[in-house]
């Protein structure tokens, strides 16, 4: 591999190169950026708990509509690369894209991994200067793997005590009990700052804690952190919809929103009582949700967002009323490092630098205490972990608006164990990629689906039930106003086939819903429906892990020929669509 043109590319228009400081090895490379300015800001978000290093391949399929078509973060494959003038077939092309991935991931090897991620970070801080850098951690941290489940979290508020975040915000992190995110939370090092998170005044009224009783906020809002003589304040925004996605249960006292009036609120009671160079969001609303906030609040230097899984090379200018906002998202599962460094001056930012740097475990080192400490805080667990189920014969992945072949494996498993006619699973946007050849170990399999609300059901529904299911999610992912949108993708659908136009109204996309035989669904009948991740009352079956786990171990092999991906109306020559099969 040429590094040293894989290095130069990792520069985009509004970036800085970067030139080797030697040859040699590729495990040798490192990641020079050049200081720029006089505050360097590191993100990254949505790790989803993957401590070692992994395979993710990025969606062939993420659709735009209205002002958002041909706009990042609804562009794929060679048409992001055209935005990123990156060239294809490059390593940074690999980790931006899906193109090539079977090829490309067997040249470039993994990606993420904490220990790697952790000589990244300290060489970037490095080349800011002492005390001149923020490592801000965009939330979804906490779950994801088996380690984190059964540890509760607590695995990576330790990896991340290791890695050195200065702020984070959060979004499942609060699928975990609420005693529990307040142990986590204690335990962490960092600042947890969510502004829009408040306990409810009946909570208050019965003696719930909160960070400020009479303002509401359950947590620190905001933080001013001091970088050498400049200051920078951090708001955190927690992901706004937690109690409809996920079950409210775990977190009765706690309400979310948007809040972009509290918002700006905010940012203008910051700029006036502690004055500081710039004013920075910490988001997990996703990225469409970020674009339009920006438009919306003035005094807002940047958005550092997450919750989408939208690694984004090149920034986004946002204009609104009182100037311009920089918008970036950073990707997920460890993937991806983003730098921004800001040239402050007496309260405004004359200029900026961004950097989205993918974290290639061959090209940096590993951070032996890092690794020393995921070794043991895994050790518990491994033999758990490596249970050999099956071998897969197809790329197994989950990323892309509609489906990806290891949903269809969850689906199947679930028809197949519970004995069903459909199968409906989450669309979920974690989850690691498994290549041809290798094992599917119990580890991948917890990686798509480790969660607090794990139990399957099989249950009756009628097709007037299962188009309405379809209908609902449809409006999250397509709405024309991102502040109805939730993030994730469709549900995934095993035994059934429909056709869904993106650009009609609620309750009028789904059409022409048919069975695996062809079978026209008929709104009145009863089908025979299995599922997991029940949001509000809690269901009774296994685990879904359990149910995957014992599909496996009988069929030992895994290929995936056909999903089950709807028939696409009214999308054209969408760039958000590529090599799409229905």
């Amino acid at each position: 591999m040429d590094r040293r043109e894989f290095l130069r590319l990792l520069g985009i228009a509004a970036a800085a190169g970067m030139p080797l400081n030697r040859a040699g090895a590729a495990d040798e490379a490192a990641y020079d950026l050049p200081a720029f300015g006089n505050a360097r800001l590191l993100h990254f978000t949505d790790c989803h708990a993957q401590l070692n290093p992994i395979y993710f391949r990025e969606p062939n399929v993420n659709l735009g509509f209205g002002s958002m078509k041909g706009q990042r973060p609804h562009v794929v494959g060679k048409a992001l690369l055209e935005q990123a003038g990156v060239k294809a077939g490059t390593a940074r092309a690999h980790a931006l894209t899906y193109l090539d991935f079977e090829t490309l991931a067997r040249k470039y090897g993994a990606v993420g991994g904490f220990a790697h991620l952790k000589t990244l970070v300290d060489r970037m801080r490095a080349g800011a200067g002492e005390g001149r850098s923020l490592l801000l951690d965009g939330g979804d941290t906490w779950q994801g793997s088996g380690t984190a489940y059964w540890t509760r979290g607590k695995d990576m508020v330790g990896a991340c005590n290791r890695l050195g975040v200065d702020v984070m915000t959060g979004h499942w992190e609060f699928t975990y009990q609420d005693e529990e995110v307040l142990e986590n939370i204690a335990a962490f090092e960092g600042e947890f700052v969510a502004q829009n998170v408040r306990v409810s005044e009946e909570a208050l009224f019965e003696g719930a804690a909160a960070f400020d009783e009479d303002s509401g906020h359950a947590f620190r809002p905001y933080t001013i952190k001091t970088l050498g003589d400049r200051r920078i304040a951090v708001i955190g925004q927690a992901f706004p919809y937690t109690p409809i996605a996920n079950p409210s249960r775990f977190i009765p006292d706690w309400t979310f929103g948007i809040r972009d009036r509290d918002v700006q609120e905010l940012v203008d009671e910051i700029r006036a009582k502690e004055k500081p160079d710039a004013v920075v969001l910490l988001s997990h609303n996703g990225m469409d949700v970020d674009l339009k906030l920006a438009s919306l609040v003035t005094g807002l230097d940047a958005i550092m967002g997450g919750h989408t899984h939208d690694g984004m090379p090149i920034p986004t200018l946002v204009s609104n009323p009182g100037g311009k906002t920089i918008v970036t998202n950073a990707g997920s599962n460890g993937k991806f490092l983003a730098v921004l460094d800001l040239d402050l001056d007496e309260g405004r930012v004359r200029d900026f630098r961004y950097t989205l740097l993918p974290v290639f475990a061959g090209m940096l080192p590993a951070d032996k205490a890092m690794a020393d400490y995921v070794a043991e805080v895994r050790a518990p667990y491994e033999d758990r972990l490596a249970e050999k189920l099956a071998v897969t014969e197809t790329t197994l992945y989950r990323r892309g608006n509609f489906n990806g072949t290891f949903d269809q494996v969850i689906c199947d498993a679930l028809m197949s164990v519970k004995d069903a006619q459909i199968a409906l699973s989450p669309g979920f946007r974690w989850g690691t990629t498994v290549l041809p050849g290798q094992a599917v170990t119990m580890e991948h399999v917890l990686d798509q689906t480790c969660i607090t609300y794990p139990e399957t059901y099989a249950r009756d529904m009628t097709g007037e039930e299962i188009k309405l299911i379809l209908e609902d999610v449809a409006d999250n992912l397509f709405n024309s106003d991102p502040f109805y949108q939730q993030g994730g993708d469709m549900v995934r659908v095993g035994g059934l086939d429909y056709v869904i136009d993106p650009t009609a109204a609620m309750g009028q996309r789904i059409q022409d819903m048919r069975l695996a035989d062809g079978a026209a669904v008929s709104a009145g009948k009863t089908y025979r429906v299995s599922g997991w991740a029940t949001v509000g009352a809690q269901s009774d079956g296994a685990p879904i892990w359990d149910v995957v786990a014992e599909y496996l171990r009988d069929k030992k092999t895994v290929r995936v020929d056909q999903l089950n991906t709807p028939e696409l109306k009214n999308v054209g020559s969408n760039p958000g669509l590529s090599d799409y099969t229905a």
